[in-house]
């Protein structure tokens, strides 16, 4: 056996019924050139066990669906995931999810199953969206070998490209909930952080239109330039 061999992580052992509902997963598109309101849309909030993308754990996953221009709240999806061996930590004191919880949680692999099968095809919007991506790939990776390819889009950057003449301190998302009047029923609740994610996401996809940016393959070019101007820009 080689050394490669052995540094490789194991595969994950799925039973035939789980490799087929793995197998039947839709692959992501690629940028959509329709409109805005025709996209179908996902907003992900994840509950984690800390912010180390390569040492923490998701905890719990909430996510509803923004359709023909409205949130549905008929399409919602809330899973916490089970934890046999889990730790308290500090972060317990934030999402509420101590060990007995995690133990009546959802077995993995079916979760993440369901996640994905919940997702589609669709693209996906989240607050600080980097994080919810990288942590959720290296899951996905972990318990069902699966790649993570869809396209992520992240508020916490849209919200400032939209509104230049904005100044928020923190500019977190309950900064950004505030500005425009929302409020959250429930922080630190991945279904609640989401259903609120998802309001904001109408309000700015409404100014993004008035800015002559109608559809996701826009709004991804125009993030792009953002980026790369912010990066560019001396401390």
């Amino acid at each position: 056996m080689s050394l490669f061999a052995w540094l490789r992580p194991p595969a994950p052992a799925l039973d035939h019924g789980q490799q087929q509902r793995l197998q039947a997963l839709q692959p992501c598109k690629p940028g959509a050139v329709h409109s805005l309101r025709e996209q179908r849309w996902v907003v992900l909030d994840l509950e984690t066990s800390g912010l180390n993308v390569n040492r923490d754990q998701v905890l719990s996953i909430g996510a509803v669906v923004i359709e023909d221009g409205a949130i549905d709240l008929s399409q919602q999806f809330e899973c916490t995931l089970q934890q046999t061996d889990h730790k308290l930590s500090p972060s317990v004191l934030l999402h509420g999810l101590g060990p007995s919880a995690l133990a009546a949680g959802t077995e993995p692999v079916e979760a993440l199953l369901a996640l994905m099968a919940f997702v589609g095809d669709s693209p996906i919007l989240g607050f600080h969206a980097p994080f919810d991506q990288r942590m959720l790939a290296r899951t996905l990776k972990t318990h069902l070998g699966y790649r993570l390819e869809h396209r992520f889009i992240d508020l916490a950057q849209l919200a400032p490209l939209l509104n230049p003449d904005v100044t928020l301190r923190e500019a977190g998302l309950d900064d950004w909930t505030r500005q425009f009047g929302l409020q959250a029923d429930e922080r630190h609740n991945a279904s609640a952080d989401a259903l609120v994610t998802a309001q904001l996401a109408l309000i700015l996809f409404s100014q993004a239109r008035r800015q002559a940016l109608d559809s996701p393959l826009q709004i991804e070019q125009r993030l792009g330039q953002w980026q790369r101007r912010q990066q560019a820009q001396p401390y």
